[in-house]
Protein backbone atom coordinates (compact mmCIF):
# COMPACT_ATOMS: atom_id res chain seq x y z
CA UNK A 1 0.00 0.00 0.00
CA UNK A 2 1.08 3.58 -0.48
CA UNK A 3 1.93 6.04 2.26
CA UNK A 4 -0.95 7.30 4.37
CA UNK A 5 -2.43 10.61 3.26
CA UNK A 6 -0.85 13.62 4.89
CA UNK A 7 2.40 11.84 5.80
CA UNK A 8 5.29 14.34 5.62
CA UNK A 9 7.04 12.07 3.09
CA UNK A 10 4.15 12.48 0.64
CA UNK A 11 4.90 14.68 -2.36
CA UNK A 12 3.71 15.56 -5.83
CA UNK A 13 6.11 13.03 -7.36
CA UNK A 14 4.13 10.14 -5.88
CA UNK A 15 1.07 11.15 -7.87
CA UNK A 16 2.92 10.72 -11.16
CA UNK A 17 4.53 7.29 -10.84
CA UNK A 18 3.04 3.77 -10.53
CA UNK A 19 1.99 2.92 -6.99
CA UNK A 20 4.37 -0.09 -6.66
CA UNK A 21 7.27 2.35 -6.94
CA UNK A 22 6.08 4.62 -4.13
CA UNK A 23 7.86 2.84 -1.32
CA UNK A 24 11.20 2.86 -3.14
CA UNK A 25 10.86 6.52 -4.04
CA UNK A 26 10.29 7.20 -0.35
CA UNK A 27 13.23 5.01 0.71
CA UNK A 28 15.52 6.98 -1.63
CA UNK A 29 13.80 10.26 -0.61
CA UNK A 30 13.29 11.15 -4.28
CA UNK A 31 10.01 12.74 -3.21
CA UNK A 32 11.97 15.01 -0.84
CA UNK A 33 14.70 16.57 -2.99
CA UNK A 34 16.01 18.99 -0.36
CA UNK A 35 18.32 16.31 0.98
CA UNK A 36 20.15 15.61 -2.25
CA UNK A 37 20.41 19.34 -2.92
CA UNK A 38 22.13 19.79 0.45
CA UNK A 39 24.51 16.94 -0.39
CA UNK A 40 25.15 18.31 -3.89
CA UNK A 41 25.74 21.98 -3.14
CA UNK A 42 29.10 21.62 -1.32
CA UNK A 43 30.31 19.63 -4.37
CA UNK A 44 29.27 22.44 -6.69
CA UNK A 45 30.77 25.12 -4.42
CA UNK A 46 34.06 23.26 -4.32
CA UNK A 47 34.17 22.67 -8.06
CA UNK A 48 33.36 26.32 -8.77
CA UNK A 49 35.95 27.49 -6.21
CA UNK A 50 38.59 25.30 -7.87
CA UNK A 51 37.68 26.74 -11.27
CA UNK A 52 38.07 30.27 -9.87
CA UNK A 53 41.44 29.43 -8.36
CA UNK A 54 42.53 27.93 -11.68
CA UNK A 55 41.14 30.87 -13.71
CA UNK A 56 39.21 28.31 -15.73
CA UNK A 57 35.56 27.99 -16.81
CA UNK A 58 33.18 25.86 -14.76
CA UNK A 59 33.64 22.15 -15.38
CA UNK A 60 30.12 21.30 -16.52
CA UNK A 61 30.86 17.59 -16.78
CA UNK A 62 31.93 17.49 -13.15
CA UNK A 63 28.83 19.43 -12.09
CA UNK A 64 26.62 16.93 -13.93
CA UNK A 65 28.43 13.93 -12.44
CA UNK A 66 28.10 15.37 -8.95
CA UNK A 67 24.36 15.82 -9.55
CA UNK A 68 23.86 12.16 -10.45
CA UNK A 69 26.16 11.02 -7.66
CA UNK A 70 24.44 13.15 -5.03
CA UNK A 71 21.00 11.81 -5.91
CA UNK A 72 22.23 8.22 -5.89
CA UNK A 73 24.27 8.46 -2.70
CA UNK A 74 21.66 10.45 -0.80
CA UNK A 75 19.20 7.69 -1.71
CA UNK A 76 21.63 4.99 -0.63
CA UNK A 77 22.39 6.83 2.61
CA UNK A 78 18.72 7.34 3.40
CA UNK A 79 17.96 3.67 2.73
CA UNK A 80 20.85 2.62 4.97
CA UNK A 81 19.73 5.03 7.69
CA UNK A 82 16.18 3.67 7.52
CA UNK A 83 17.44 0.10 7.81
CA UNK A 84 19.42 0.94 10.94
CA UNK A 85 16.72 3.15 12.47
CA UNK A 86 13.57 1.21 11.60
CA UNK A 87 12.81 0.36 15.24
CA UNK A 88 13.34 3.97 16.37
CA UNK A 89 11.35 5.30 13.40
CA UNK A 90 8.40 3.17 14.49
CA UNK A 91 8.28 5.16 17.76
CA UNK A 92 8.30 8.62 16.14
CA UNK A 93 5.08 10.05 14.74
CA UNK A 94 6.78 11.76 11.79
CA UNK A 95 8.61 8.61 10.64
CA UNK A 96 6.48 5.62 11.61
CA UNK A 97 4.77 5.63 8.19
CA UNK A 98 8.04 5.20 6.31
CA UNK A 99 8.37 2.04 4.16
CA UNK A 100 10.41 -0.06 6.61
CA UNK A 101 8.73 0.64 9.98
CA UNK A 102 5.31 0.45 8.31
CA UNK A 103 6.13 -2.94 6.79
CA UNK A 104 5.67 -1.86 3.17
CA UNK A 105 9.24 -2.92 2.32
CA UNK A 106 11.13 -5.84 3.84
CA UNK A 107 14.66 -5.23 5.18
CA UNK A 108 16.20 -7.68 2.71
CA UNK A 109 14.57 -5.91 -0.24
CA UNK A 110 15.70 -2.54 1.10
CA UNK A 111 19.26 -3.86 1.38
CA UNK A 112 19.23 -4.91 -2.27
CA UNK A 113 17.89 -1.48 -3.23
CA UNK A 114 20.66 0.10 -1.16
CA UNK A 115 23.35 -1.82 -3.05
CA UNK A 116 21.85 -0.85 -6.42
CA UNK A 117 21.95 2.85 -5.53
CA UNK A 118 25.49 2.55 -4.15
CA UNK A 119 26.64 0.98 -7.42
CA UNK A 120 25.33 3.99 -9.33
CA UNK A 121 27.28 6.23 -6.97
CA UNK A 122 30.40 4.10 -7.46
CA UNK A 123 30.08 4.33 -11.24
CA UNK A 124 30.01 8.13 -10.96
CA UNK A 125 32.97 8.18 -8.56
CA UNK A 126 35.10 6.10 -10.94
CA UNK A 127 34.79 8.86 -13.54
CA UNK A 128 37.15 11.03 -11.46
CA UNK A 129 40.90 10.88 -10.78
CA UNK A 130 42.42 8.31 -8.42
CA UNK A 131 42.83 10.75 -5.52
CA UNK A 132 39.13 11.68 -5.69
CA UNK A 133 38.11 8.02 -5.86
CA UNK A 134 40.09 7.19 -2.71
CA UNK A 135 38.76 10.30 -0.97
CA UNK A 136 35.19 9.41 -1.86
CA UNK A 137 35.54 5.84 -0.64
CA UNK A 138 37.00 7.14 2.62
CA UNK A 139 33.88 9.20 3.23
CA UNK A 140 31.84 5.99 3.53
CA UNK A 141 33.22 5.46 7.05
CA UNK A 142 31.37 8.61 8.16
CA UNK A 143 28.22 7.54 6.34
CA UNK A 144 28.37 4.13 8.04
CA UNK A 145 28.68 5.44 11.61
CA UNK A 146 26.25 8.37 11.36
CA UNK A 147 22.98 6.48 12.11
CA UNK A 148 24.42 5.21 15.41
CA UNK A 149 25.53 8.61 16.70
CA UNK A 150 22.07 9.71 17.85
CA UNK A 151 22.21 6.84 20.33
CA UNK A 152 25.48 7.92 21.97
CA UNK A 153 25.90 11.68 21.61
CA UNK A 154 23.87 14.88 21.51
CA UNK A 155 25.99 15.87 18.49
CA UNK A 156 24.87 13.56 15.65
CA UNK A 157 24.43 16.72 13.57
CA UNK A 158 28.20 17.23 13.68
CA UNK A 159 28.80 13.72 12.35
CA UNK A 160 26.20 14.32 9.66
CA UNK A 161 28.10 17.49 8.79
CA UNK A 162 31.34 15.54 8.39
CA UNK A 163 29.62 13.11 6.02
CA UNK A 164 27.21 15.40 4.17
CA UNK A 165 29.79 18.13 3.56
CA UNK A 166 32.41 15.87 2.02
CA UNK A 167 31.60 17.28 -1.39
CA UNK A 168 33.39 20.47 -0.33
CA UNK A 169 36.58 18.43 -0.68
CA UNK A 170 35.52 16.37 -3.70
CA UNK A 171 34.94 19.19 -6.18
CA UNK A 172 38.41 20.63 -5.62
CA UNK A 173 40.06 17.19 -5.63
CA UNK A 174 38.37 16.28 -8.92
CA UNK A 175 40.08 19.24 -10.62
CA UNK A 176 43.44 19.43 -8.83
CA UNK A 177 43.97 15.81 -7.72
CA UNK A 178 44.91 17.02 -4.23
CA UNK A 179 43.61 19.16 -1.37
CA UNK A 180 44.62 22.63 -0.18
CA UNK A 181 43.62 25.10 2.56
CA UNK A 182 40.74 26.52 0.47
CA UNK A 183 38.68 23.28 0.23
CA UNK A 184 39.48 22.40 3.85
CA UNK A 185 38.09 25.76 4.98
CA UNK A 186 35.08 25.30 2.71
CA UNK A 187 34.56 21.86 4.27
CA UNK A 188 34.63 23.39 7.75
CA UNK A 189 32.08 25.99 6.67
CA UNK A 190 29.82 23.33 5.17
CA UNK A 191 30.02 21.25 8.38
CA UNK A 192 28.93 24.25 10.47
CA UNK A 193 26.14 24.99 7.98
CA UNK A 194 24.95 21.38 8.28
CA UNK A 195 24.95 21.54 12.08
CA UNK A 196 22.79 24.66 11.83
CA UNK A 197 20.22 23.42 9.35
CA UNK A 198 19.99 19.90 10.81
CA UNK A 199 19.44 21.34 14.28
CA UNK A 200 16.48 23.20 12.77
CA UNK A 201 15.30 19.92 11.22
CA UNK A 202 15.57 18.11 14.57
CA UNK A 203 13.15 20.60 16.16
CA UNK A 204 10.34 18.65 14.51
CA UNK A 205 10.91 15.64 16.76
CA UNK A 206 11.78 17.07 20.18
CA UNK A 207 9.06 15.27 22.14
CA UNK A 208 9.27 11.95 20.30
CA UNK A 209 13.08 11.93 20.41
CA UNK A 210 13.05 12.44 24.17
CA UNK A 211 10.64 9.52 24.57
CA UNK A 212 12.62 7.26 22.21
CA UNK A 213 15.93 8.15 23.86
CA UNK A 214 17.30 9.75 20.68
CA UNK A 215 19.82 12.57 21.13
CA UNK A 216 20.22 15.71 19.01
CA UNK A 217 21.67 19.19 19.14
CA UNK A 218 18.11 20.52 19.23
CA UNK A 219 17.66 18.80 22.60
CA UNK A 220 21.16 19.73 23.74
CA UNK A 221 20.73 23.45 23.04
CA UNK A 222 17.25 23.63 24.56
CA UNK A 223 16.13 27.22 25.08
CA UNK A 224 19.32 28.50 23.45
CA UNK A 225 18.68 26.77 20.13
CA UNK A 226 18.16 30.00 18.19
CA UNK A 227 21.45 31.45 19.43
CA UNK A 228 23.23 28.17 18.73
CA UNK A 229 21.93 27.97 15.16
CA UNK A 230 22.88 31.62 14.63
CA UNK A 231 26.39 30.92 15.92
CA UNK A 232 26.80 27.87 13.66
CA UNK A 233 25.65 29.84 10.63
CA UNK A 234 27.89 32.79 11.53
CA UNK A 235 30.97 30.62 11.92
CA UNK A 236 30.11 28.89 8.64
CA UNK A 237 30.21 32.25 6.87
CA UNK A 238 33.60 33.08 8.40
CA UNK A 239 35.06 29.74 7.26
CA UNK A 240 33.65 30.20 3.77
CA UNK A 241 35.04 33.73 3.58
CA UNK A 242 38.48 32.40 4.52
CA UNK A 243 38.07 29.72 1.82
CA UNK A 244 37.45 32.42 -0.79
CA UNK A 245 40.53 34.31 0.41
CA UNK A 246 42.67 31.16 0.36
CA UNK A 247 41.57 30.42 -3.22
CA UNK A 248 42.19 34.04 -4.28
CA UNK A 249 38.50 34.14 -5.20
CA UNK A 250 37.29 37.03 -3.05
CA UNK A 251 35.83 38.96 -5.98
CA UNK A 252 32.56 40.89 -6.42
CA UNK A 253 30.18 38.13 -7.56
CA UNK A 254 31.60 35.54 -5.17
CA UNK A 255 31.41 37.97 -2.26
CA UNK A 256 27.84 38.89 -3.24
CA UNK A 257 26.92 35.20 -3.16
CA UNK A 258 28.39 34.81 0.31
CA UNK A 259 26.65 37.94 1.58
CA UNK A 260 23.39 36.76 0.06
CA UNK A 261 23.74 33.45 1.87
CA UNK A 262 24.44 35.38 5.07
CA UNK A 263 21.27 37.41 4.60
CA UNK A 264 19.33 34.17 4.20
CA UNK A 265 20.83 32.88 7.44
CA UNK A 266 19.74 36.04 9.27
CA UNK A 267 16.21 35.56 7.95
CA UNK A 268 16.14 31.91 9.10
CA UNK A 269 17.32 32.71 12.61
CA UNK A 270 14.86 35.60 12.92
CA UNK A 271 11.97 33.30 11.99
CA UNK A 272 13.02 30.28 14.04
CA UNK A 273 10.44 29.13 16.59
CA UNK A 274 11.27 25.87 18.43
CA UNK A 275 7.57 25.37 19.20
CA UNK A 276 6.56 25.32 15.52
CA UNK A 277 7.58 22.03 13.81
CA UNK A 278 5.97 22.99 10.49
CA UNK A 279 8.01 26.19 10.39
CA UNK A 280 11.15 24.23 11.27
CA UNK A 281 10.62 22.02 8.23
CA UNK A 282 10.11 25.03 5.94
CA UNK A 283 13.24 26.71 7.26
CA UNK A 284 15.25 23.52 6.86
CA UNK A 285 14.13 23.17 3.25
CA UNK A 286 14.98 26.80 2.55
CA UNK A 287 18.66 25.98 3.02
CA UNK A 288 18.66 24.69 -0.54
CA UNK A 289 18.04 28.28 -1.60
CA UNK A 290 20.74 29.57 0.75
CA UNK A 291 23.24 27.19 -0.81
CA UNK A 292 22.16 28.04 -4.34
CA UNK A 293 22.73 31.74 -3.63
CA UNK A 294 26.36 31.03 -2.79
CA UNK A 295 26.80 28.81 -5.84
CA UNK A 296 25.23 31.46 -8.07
CA UNK A 297 27.81 33.94 -6.82
CA UNK A 298 30.71 31.54 -7.43
CA UNK A 299 29.39 30.52 -10.84
CA UNK A 300 28.77 34.14 -11.79
CA UNK A 301 32.31 35.03 -10.83
CA UNK A 302 33.68 32.16 -12.92
CA UNK A 303 31.64 33.30 -15.91
CA UNK A 304 32.66 36.93 -15.43
CA UNK A 305 36.32 35.90 -15.47
CA UNK A 306 35.81 34.36 -18.91
CA UNK A 307 34.34 37.53 -20.44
Amino acid sequence: MSAPPGLPDAAILLRHVPEPWHSYIQLARLDRPTGWWLLLLPCWWSSALASLAQHAPLNLLHLALFLVGAIAMRGAGSTYNDLIDRDIDAKVARTRGRPLPSGRVRPRTAAIFLVAQALVGLAVLLCFNRFTVVLGIGSLVLVAIYPFMKRVTFWPQAVLGLAFSFGALMGWAAIYGRLAPAPLLLYLGAILWTIGYDTIYALQDLTDDAIAGVKSTALRFGGQVRNAVGLAFGLALVAMLLALIAAHALRPFALAGLLGMGGHFVWQVSKLDPADPALALRLFRSNRDAGLILFAGLAGQALAAMV
